[in-house]
């Protein structure tokens, strides 16, 4: 197991490329399971998530050809050879859930392992399970596994009205309403980028929806689809993580592709922490006026809210921050995990519930900490950016699911950091 070693310095400045949207990316991959020609993506992220979707989709019978450095991929559904997602891999990756309604819709059954990923609360599949059987699927739950079929071979169109936003389940029933027979609304629909993205990419594909973006989306099923190529949107929450580097460290930091409407709530609350964000013709500019930034108070909502996938990374730049914040967690529960972590760099959270109150402190010291999940250890690296002395960030395998060469990048501004073998 490897871990990363971050000494704290002075401001940096320079460039950081933005790399392909990771979750996005994954739900297009599983939207090939949806025609049997070639569903090509372009700007795709190089990451261990991205290498776990692809694994088990040519356990289904994908043929899946990497080009360009992995930077282009081309998926091949032409003929799928199971229909069934065995745990071993679903179990390392919680998106891989969401290719339950592609399967559904084109093959008229699916068999598909409960999902994993982080441990950062319950996240349950009840709306996922709703959504299909509004859809006339026959759901049964048997030894971890969903299994789900469609009578006679084919959904019928429904309305589906969700109690709460869910994004991945916005998502499964999007893309099995693709190839439903009738109209399917979806509403209280996930407003999120990745599914605007998803939606874009079906309906090059040929299919009818509309109100992407919107609480209410509508699809008119088709009867095939067709393979297309389409560009991965650039990653937010990568871009909010980089967004970061000029609060917690000083300088001036630009974000190369970075879009402002992806990140604009984040964006906001960075202006009132009082950092300078800036547009350009090549990305987002961010700059830190003043020795401190000031405290701010977050709370995460679905999109276009405060991500949740953000609220590591803010609680990091608020530890030395001028003043108190208030953090709440409003998405999951258990995403506080890194707080214990930071208080043993000195500094100041207490955590009640789904609520963490931030007193800033002058400055952090390094010491070494264990990452407990994706956001969680980015947050280590940035609050050892911020400190003095050497953090140790263990665990770090992380990183590896969601951050695209991040060593390499943060080297890129001025960072002092490296990546080590526990083992060597």
């Amino acid at each position: 197991m490897d871990s990363i070693l971050v000494r704290g310095g002075g401001p940096l400045s320079g460039e950081i490329p933005i790399s392909g949207a990771k979750n996005t990316c994954l739900k297009l991959m599983g939207a090939a399971l949806l025609t049997d020609e070639p569903l090509t993506l372009t700007n795709v992220p190089r990451l261990s998530d991205i290498g776990t979707l692809a694994t088990l989709l040519a356990s289904l019978g994908v043929e899946v050809a990497r080009l360009q450095e992995g930077v282009v991929m081309v998926l091949s559904a032409r003929q799928l050879t199971s229909h069934t997602a065995e745990y071993d891999i679903v179990r390392k990756l919680r998106a891989s859930f969401n290719v339950l309604g592609p399967l559904l819709a084109r093959e008229g059954r699916a068999i598909v392992s409960l999902p994993g990923g982080c441990a950062i609360g319950a996240r349950k599949v009840d709306l996922h399970l709703m959504a299909l059987e509004a859809m006339g699927a026959s759901v049964e739950l048997r030894e971890g596994y969903v299994h789900a079929t469609a009578p006679g071979g084919r959904l019928k169109g429904a309305e589906i009205a969700f109690p709460f936003v869910s994004v991945g389940a916005t998502e499964n029933a999007l893309t099995a309403a693709t190839l439903a027979e009738g109209t399917t609304v979806i509403r209280n629909a996930a407003r999120e980028p990745d599914t605007v993205d998803l939606a874009r990419c079906l309906s090059e594909m040929g299919a009818r929806i509309a109100g992407a973006g919107t609480s209410t989306i509508t699809v008119e099923g088709v009867d095939r689809l067709h393979g297309t190529t389409h560009a991965v949107i650039p990653d937010r929450i990568e871009l909010g993580t980089y967004m970061t580097l000029p609060g917690i460290c000083g300088g001036e930091v630009e974000c190369l592709g970075g879009r402002r409407d992806l990140v604009d709530a984040f964006a906001s609350k960075l202006e009132q922490a009082g950092l300078l964000v800036v547009e350009t013709s090549r990305g987002l500019k961010v700059a830190r006026d003043g020795e401190r930034v000031r405290a701010v108070d977050v709370k995460t909502a679905p999109f276009p809210g405060f991500p949740t996938d953000l609220q590591a990374q803010m609680m990091a730049m608020m530890c030395t921050a001028d003043g108190t914040a208030v953090l709440e967690e409003t998405i999951f529960e258990n995403r506080f995990m890194h707080a214990p972590e930071l208080i043993r760099m000195g500094a100041q959270v207490d955590v009640q519930g789904g609520h963490a109150t931030v007193r800033g402190v002058g400055r952090l010291k390094g010491a070494p900490v264990m990452a407990t999940d994706l956001r969680a250890s980015i947050s280590l690296i940035l609050a050892g950016l911020a400190a003095q002395g050497e953090t140790r960030v263990a665990r770090v395998y992380h990183l590896d699911r969601g951050y695209e060469q991040v060593v390499a990048k943060l080297r890129g501004v001025g960072a002092d950091i490296e990546r080590v073998s526990d083992n060597g």
